[in-house]
């Protein structure tokens, strides 16, 4: 018995002294995700990628907003979200302590406009997601504010009516000489 004694004072402590004490996190450890609101297009690419389904997007009955929503009960903490997103809106932080006193504190939630078609007036995108492309465009094709003003007509207007107006650039393209088949 004192040589297990003489051993366990000799070896120290070997539990922390957690919740007095700060836990020490690897670097690299994935915790609660940090959703920025402000930095969100709303592209949806993260709720696509959650194999959890604890990211959703949702549309409004009144087909004003798209909802954003996190629900921090079936997060797996597996930091696809983090990869898809274009904007780097969402990051896992190193917050763990995840406890609450109601099931509502686990939601996170954000709310985006939605575009309206500039021909038949129907919803059909987020305006954010529509800002950020057109930004972008700008950035890297050094537009002027009028070409810009012309792609934004082309995408504030939606799929159908850009088919029925002739706006869509796939129109332009011919496919029927890669579509041919031959008689053998």
């Amino acid at each position: 018995m004192l040589k297990l004694i003489k051993k366990v004072l000799k070896t120290g402590t070997a539990t922390v002294g957690y919740p007095f004490q700060p836990l020490d996190l690897a670097p690299n450890f994935r915790g609660k995700p940090h959703y920025t609101a402000q930095q969100c297009i709303a592209c949806g690419a993260c709720a696509n990628a959650c194999p959890s389904n604890a990211l959703t997007m949702t549309t409004a009955e009144d087909g004003e907003t798209i909802r954003w929503q996190l629900f921090l009960g079936r997060c797996i903490f597996c930091a696809r979200c983090e990869e898809v997103c274009p904007t780097a809106a969402i990051k896992l932080s190193q917050e763990f302590e995840l406890a609450v006193w109601r099931k509502e504190d686990l939601y996170e939630t954000a709310d985006f406009p939605v575009c309206h078609c500039r021909e038949c007036n129907k919803p059909y995108a987020v305006q954010k997601e529509i800002d950020f492309a057109l930004s972008l465009l700008q950035e890297s094709a050094a537009l002027s504010d009028r070409q810009i003003s012309d792609r934004r007509v082309q995408y504030e207007t939606c799929p159908t009516c850009k088919k029925m107006h002739g706006l869509s650039s796939s129109d332009r393209i011919d496919i029927g000489r890669h579509m041919t088949t031959e008689a053998r």
